[in-house]
C-alpha cells in the first residue's frame, strides 16, 4: 500500500534549476528502490535516474549525467531529484516509482516498478 506523491515541478528558463520531491505514505521507503521517469508528449517513457533502498547505488541516464542528482532521506520518507542546468529537452511529466528491492536499482525496465506517483510537470522554456 505504498503511495507516492511528486511535487516541485514548474516552469523554468533554460539553465535554471528545480528540485523534485517524491514523498511516500502508507509504508516506509526503507525497503524500496526509487526510480524517476519522464514522459514528453509523443515520446515514450524514459528512465531518468534511480536510487537503491539504502542510497548506496544510483544511476543516471546519459542525457542528464552531470546535471541531475538523486538523494533520499528515509527518515522523512522522501526521495529528491535535483535538476540543474535544465534544457528545453528536459520538458516532460516526471514520475517517481517504487520497487520492493533491497539491493541496487535500474530504470531500464519500468514495468518492474509497482508503485507510481501522479506525476509533476516540468517545463523548460524561454
Amino acid at each position: 500500500q505504498l503511495q507516492l506523491v511528486e511535487s516541485g515541478g514548474g516552469l523554468v528558463q533554460p539553465g535554471g534549476s528545480l528540485r523534485l520531491s517524491c514523498a511516500a505514505s502508507g509504508f516506509t521507503l526503507d525497503y524500496y528502490a526509487i526510480g524517476w521517469f519522464r514522459q514528453a508528449p509523443g515520446k515514450e517513457r524514459e528512465g531518468v535516474s534511480c536510487i537503491s533502498s539504502s542510497g548506496d547505488t544510483t544511476y543516471f541516464a546519459d542525457s542528464v549525467k552531470g546535471r541531475f542528482t538523486i538523494s533520499r532521506d528515509n527518515a522523512k520518507n522522501t526521495v529528491y531529484l535535483q535538476m540543474n542546468s535544465l534544457k528545453p529537452e528536459d520538458t516532460a511529466v516526471y514520475y517517481c516509482a517504487g520497487l520492493d528491492r533491497l539491493v541496487g536499482c535500474q530504470v531500464k525496465r519500468s514495468r518492474a516498478y509497482v508503485y507510481w506517483g501522479q506525476g509533476t510537470q516540468v517545463t523548460v522554456s524561454v
